[in-house]
């Protein structure tokens, strides 16, 4: 962009401000030379929004403020799908916002560089959308001015949205655009040549950006490209946009005629709204559908005119009209009149009147006097006889001379079919076009009057037209949900056959594969298969309780588990071994955790020594280190006051809880 913008405030620094007590920053989504975008939250009605801050400077200046202001509530009065609503407006403290429409997803511009060249069709189809936005700000007014691939706007469902109505008039209005100083709004690879020479702006403008899209999509580069914006803005002026063709092969002839007339520099040659432009890529995708190499007819339509003076009409239907060229030699045409209440024919192209020059002697007087007579006889025969020829003439035409037979244009191509009806004396329009399985597109199906029918001199003969063999482009199902899916299917005149499939990857409902490629083209009717997520496949799940914790886990994992494992002291279950699972039946899906309790077998403590203790007092301190405790009379026993020996004994472990049994004498 040619234009230059200093901001002091920093990304950091608006992160998590409220703006008017309402809209709380969240994270930054793109900047520009403007303004940054930033999702917010509207606290009021606990809604994600995109606001987008001036930059400082801007805000400062009270004339821009108002007329920002004026132009978002026109960009909110538009009504159309494919336009980022616009929500509210305001300044706090210095800082000028707008409030917008969140739409997750991309850009066209990431489109352009991750998939470019982009097939017509979808080319076109995403052109319709844009355009479908624009015609709606061009019948209320507005004009964008700055329509460029970063504020086109894809969404997850592939929605085309147009962001940034007005914002370009707002500045523009207080600063000037000329095409040696001053500030260019507008990207200046899509400005039109009367931007850039401040010549006035209107709809026309927003036209030849949609052409330089057009252009950019189909080729993946941009039209004018130079080692600074004043070049490629220099070359807006003065060199045509080249035709896509010149760049990616099987780009049709009509196609080119489409981008030239779009992008004509002599904005008159333009259609003159996006309304009119929508018409044509409209004519044209229908074309590019129904597989014609090429289209005369419309080719010539949308060729911009080559005139000496300004065009009249920007009606792409209207051709041009010429005046016939003039013939060196004339050919003599009898034009019958009345002189004195008698009719003459005067051949046109023949000398008439008295040859120049005067009598030698008057001698010659008497001479001219009979010559005179003489002549006035000759005259009168000549005259008769013209008459008569006239009179047969007249009717020769009256009768049948004014009727011609319509000439077999049958199998003949459109160009070849004109000329040999005009050449037949006759005029000549396509009536309507029809498919056909057996006919080429572009050849004649039938004429009406018929082959040798007889027709009278000047009259129309309409033709049919083949569209060749029928054919819809199967439109991208993937990523939509089942009934969006059929819907676009029915519209297309295709059968649909959704079939249910388990899926990792997709959500249940939303479709994620088709057998016939996206925009592939087939004859009406075709059933066209797609695939219809379910969600995960569910799994069953087994017990493994009392298996080893390595079998369990090699075996859930092989299910697609993930397991987690705790390990627990267990006197009953065996070191190694699975004490419980959570879940343990049921069934589950892929990812999911399994919680596997595995036994760290018996806890084994040292066991005391508690031999010569009286018995009272050794089973307190084995109880105490966590033993159970059995006394028994040693062989020896003389009335149980001390303890002489103990089982196991105090130099190993014991598990915890186990029994310790003494011996007293």
């Amino acid at each position: 962009m040619l234009r230059r913008v200093v901001s002091t405030t920093s990304s950091e620094s608006l992160r998590y401000r409220l703006l008017d007590g309402r809209y709380r920053i969240e994270s930054r989504i793109a900047r520009g030379g403007m303004a940054t975008v930033y999702t917010a939250v509207d606290t009021r009605l606990d809604r994600t929004v995109a606001v987008k801050i001036m930059h400082a400077g801007l805000g400062d200046d009270q004339e821009f403020a108002a007329r920002f202001v004026r132009e978002a509530r026109a960009a909110a009065r538009l009504n159309s799908p494919h336009v980022v609503a616009v929500f509210d407006q305001g300044a706090d403290d210095g800082t000028v916002y707008l409030v917008m429409e969140y739409v997750p997803g991309t850009t066209l511009r990431d489109l352009i560089r991750d998939q470019a060249p982009v097939p017509p069709h979808r080319a076109l189809s995403l052109l319709e959308q844009i355009l479908t936005a624009l015609s709606a700000a061009h019948e209320a007014g507005l004009v964008h001015r700055d329509v460029k691939p970063e504020n086109v706007l894809i969404g997850w469902d592939g929605a085309i949205k147009v962001a940034d109505f007005g914002l370009a008039r707002a500045v523009s209005a207080t600063t000037a655009a000329t095409a040696t100083g001053g500030l260019l709004i507008g990207t200046v690879s899509y400005l039109a040549p009367e931007l850039v020479l401040n010549t006035g702006a209107d709809a026309r403008c927003d036209v030849y950006a949609s052409g330089v899209l057009l252009y950019e999509m189909l080729t993946g580069c941009k039209p004018h490209e130079g080692d600074s914006p004043i070049q490629v803005a220099y070359k807006h002026v003065h060199d045509d946009v080249p035709p896509p063709s010149a760049r990616v092969a099987q780009i049709p002839p009509y196609l080119d005629a489409l981008v030239a007339r779009a992008t004509a520099r002599d904005r008159d040659q333009r259609p003159t709204d996006a309304r009119v432009l929508l018409h044509q890529v409209r004519r044209v995708r229908s074309a590019i559908e129904s597989g014609l190499p090429d289209d005369v007819e419309l080719t010539e339509d949308l060729t911009p005119r080559l005139t000496s003076g300004p065009v009249v009409d920007d009606d792409p239907q209207q051709p041009l009209l010429l005046p016939p060229p003039r013939s060196a030699h004339p050919e003599p045409t009898l034009i019958v009149g009345a002189t004195r209440g008698r009719e003459v024919a005067v051949p046109v192209g023949v000398p008439t009147g008295h040859p120049t020059g005067a009598p030698s002697s008057g001698a010659s007087v008497a001479r001219s006097a009979g010559s005179r007579s003489r002549r006035r006889g000759w005259l009168l025969i000549a005259l008769v006889l013209a008459l008569a020829v006239a009179a047969a003439a007249a009717g020769w035409y009256l009768g049948v001379g004014r009727f011609t037979t319509t000439p077999d244009v049958t199998g003949k191509s459109q160009g070849q079919a004109r000329a040999l009806i005009i050449e037949a004396g006759l005029s000549f329009e396509v009536a309507e076009q029809r498919y056909s399985e057996d006919v080429p597109a572009g050849i004649v199906l039938a004429s009406d009057p018929g082959p040798e029918d007889r027709i009278q001199m000047g009259d129309t003969v309409s033709i049919v037209l083949s569209r060749g063999k029928e054919r819809y482009a199967v439109p991208e199902l993937v990523s939509l949900d089942e009934q969006e899916a059929r819907s676009a299917l029915e519209v297309a005149n295709l059968e649909p056959n959704p079939v249910l499939r388990y899926n990792d990857r997709t959500e249940a409902g939303v479709v994620f594969r088709m057998n016939i490629a996206d925009g592939r083209p087939v004859p009406p009717g075709t059933t066209v298969t797609y695939y219809v997520s379910e969600g995960p496949r569910p799994i069953d799940v087994a017990d493994f309780e009392g298996s080893s914790y390595e079998a369990a886990r090699t075996a859930l994992k092989d299910l697609g588990f993930k397991v987690e494992q705790v390990r627990e002291f267990n006197n009953d279950i065996g070191k190694g071994l699975v004490i419980s699972q959570t879940p343990n039946s049921g069934s589950g899906f892929r990812g999911d955790v399994i919680d596997v309790v595995v036994s760290r077998g018996p806890e084994l403590v040292a066991v005391p020594s508690v031999i010569g203790f009286s018995p009272s007092g050794a089973e307190d301190t084995l109880e105490a280190a966590g033993f159970e405790v059995r006394v028994l009379e040693d062989d020896s026993y003389i009335g149980g006051f001390l303890v002489v020996r103990q089982d196991p004994s105090s130099d190993g472990e014991a598990p915890l809880g186990s029994t310790i049994t003494i011996y007293v004498v």
